[in-house]
């Protein structure tokens, strides 16, 4: 039987281990990242494929740093390694020892998105669809040959949390899909177009914040491109407003950019850079928690009047 050596660390790689557990395959071994603190108390809190791995009673191997410790992972004579979101640059001698290769499941149409953020990077640029790639892993960044891919359609009501859940679920099905002619030797792979080459890197510490000197279709994009993490945010009296969920507005306005221009329990609707404005559906002022629109306006939000320009600090 193959004996698959499994990498990866966050919510998405979990329905990804399942499946191919669930069709059969031998996983000797699951490799993550560290035990991380996590919340204001700083609990050492095990990444989410670990915590799945252990329900089956698969050895987990945490390295800090796999380009030291990798010779652990090769002592389980890995015939296929396997990758989802694992964290690490892995080393030439890891990714040339298994049989079969070592293939990622990433999470856009290569070769677009190249990177940590691919999801995120899909919704701020207004695409109407993603998918799913299949690939070797190579030195370079997502810069392996493609052995599958997929594709869905981003839906309006989509942000961040739910496409990612989407493109897990499809990455898992179309992993199990890859993987049989994988083994017989029977697909063939493709290379990326190096002209067609786009980034997704990580998100930046003050790339949340919103400029409403953009299209509205951008402002909304950059909303629920953040949406639920790291969630975007703009000043309102000098303090941080996070911005967690926003639909397009039909209303036009002639007022400077971030100028509130509306209030109401349905939302607050700001006008954008092109004069056409965003409704704000779910927000979370400064020092409070996440909630509706109605709760903001009948509570911290009765202080935010029409007129008002948000984005403005007091610097």
């Amino acid at each position: 039987m193959t004996n698959i050596v499994f990498m990866g660390t966050p919510d998405f790689s979990v329905p990804i281990l399942n499946r191919v557990i669930e069709e059969g395959y031998e996983v000797s071994l699951v490799v993550t990242q560290p035990d991380r603190p996590k919340g204001r108390k700083k609990v050492m809190t095990p990444s989410p494929l670990k915590t799945a791995a252990e329900k089956y009673g698969i050895p987990v191997f945490q390295p800090e740093k796999i380009k030291n410790e990798y010779d652990e992972i090769l002592k389980h004579e890995p015939d296929l390694l396997i990758t989802a979101a694992y964290g690490q640059i892995l080393p030439a001698a890891l990714l040339d020892y298994p049989e079969f290769g070592a293939i990622n499941v990433h999470a856009s149409l290569l070769p677009e998105y190249r990177g940590a953020a691919p999801i995120h990077y899909a919704l701020m640029d207004g695409k109407d669809e993603t998918g799913v790639t299949i690939m070797y892993m190579v030195q370079g960044l997502d810069a392996g040959d493609m052995l599958n891919k997929k594709k869905i359609m981003i839906e309006e009501s989509d942000d961040v949390g739910t496409l990612h859940d989407k493109l897990a679920v499809v990455g898992a099905e179309l992993l199990v899909e890859t993987i049989p002619g994988l083994l017989n030797r029977t697909i063939e792979a493709s290379s990326q177009d190096e002209n067609r080459v786009t980034y997704a890197p990580t998100i930046k510490r003050g790339e949340e914040f919103v400029d409403f000197s953009g299209s509205a279709e951008n402002v909304w994009g950059h909303i629920r491109g953040m949406s639920p993490w790291p969630v975007a945010h703009t000043f309102w009296k000098g303090k941080p407003l996070k911005l967690w969920s926003a639909v397009k507005s039909e209303k036009i306005s002639q007022k400077a950019p971030g100028t509130v221009i509306e209030k109401s329990t349905g939302g607050v609707t700001v006008v954008c850079g092109d004069g056409h404005s965003v409704t704000i559906k779910e927000l979370q002022p400064a020092g409070k928690k996440k909630m509706d629109a109605a709760s903001f306006v009948n509570g911290a939000g009765q202080a935010m009047e029409t007129g008002e320009v948000l984005g403005e600090t007091n610097d």
